[in-house]
């Protein structure tokens, strides 16, 4: 999804770098129990495009695409039930 594959240091810990941006992934043994502390919002030229690989790979959508002046965007969540949203200006 953020255009660059990622990189798998072990089983538990990956990251993707993005410029000067890196993001890690690291798995965790309790389960989530509340909001997220992150949220990411991934810039995507087609939002229904990177909605539909985003479905392919587990993730799940939360209601409708959302358009209005600023652009659109779709709530999703990932196979753990963390919300990121896919966003086009």
């Amino acid at each position: 999804m953020l255009g660059t594959p990622p990189v798998h240091r072990d089983p538990s810990w990956s990251y993707v770098d993005g410029g000067p941006l890196r993001i890690a992934f690291q798995r965790v043994p309790e389960p989530k129990t509340g909001k997220n502390r992150a949220h990411l919002d991934i810039r995507v030229a087609d939002v229904a495009a990177a909605a539909a690989t985003a479905l392919k790979w587990g993730a799940r959508e939360q209601g409708p695409l959302q358009t209005d002046a600023q652009g659109s965007f779709q709530v999703m969540h990932d196979p753990e039930g963390n919300e990121f949203c896919l966003v086009s200006d």
